[in-house]
């Protein structure tokens, strides 16, 4: 029998100076046996990092047709294409041609993930967004997640305060160009 997917509630205290949104959240985010607490905690901060009205989690990583995050407006068309991970060159290019922005949270070596794609065709790769933490960040709130967790994200001046769990922790979210 095939272990399911464990569900990790988030309730989220969310102010981002930087684009002026304040909200509170609660967030239920399904984590797959295959699923590393580091690519859930990359997946939940890039909601919170993009969080706008008509955002919600992909149907998972067995679906090939979403993102990890995706914004929707009111139509039901694409707004934001928001990998977490290291997704290809391919998908990359795929999620472009979707219209709208695409971005890309990594938990991952941020200078590795650029090279994997250099020399590859994406579609208006210029647009596209590569983020990232300091080293260590993502592995240090992956070690405090539990099953039920609180979560104040704080962004200001490029800089992103997290309190997870009573613990607190920072890191500079850095943003890469394609090549």
């Amino acid at each position: 029998m095939a272990i399911g997917a464990m569900i990790h509630t988030f309730t989220v205290q969310l102010a981002d100076v930087d684009r002026g949104v304040y909200d509170e959240l609660a967030l239920r985010a399904a984590r797959h046996p295959s699923e590393t607490d580091a690519y859930m905690v990359t997946r939940v901060l890039a909601y919170c990092l993009e969080y706008e009205e008509g955002i919600r989690f992909g149907e998972g990583i067995s679906s090939t047709d979403e993102p990890a995050v995706v914004v929707r407006d009111l139509t039901g068309a694409v707004a934001a294409w928001i990998e977490v991970g290291a997704p290809d060159a391919e998908r990359l290019h795929y999620a472009s041609k979707l219209g709208g922005r695409t971005r890309v949270y990594t938990h991952r070596d941020p200078v590795k993930l650029l090279a994997s794609w250099e020399g590859k065709t994406i579609h208006r790769s210029d647009a596209i967004v590569l983020r990232s933490f300091d080293a260590g960040f993502v592995d240090a709130a992956a070690a405090l997640i539990e099953r039920r967790n609180a979560l104040t994200v704080s962004v200001t001046e490029g800089h992103l305060y997290l309190e997870l769990n009573g613990a607190s922790l920072s890191t500079a979210v850095h943003e890469h160009a394609l090549p």
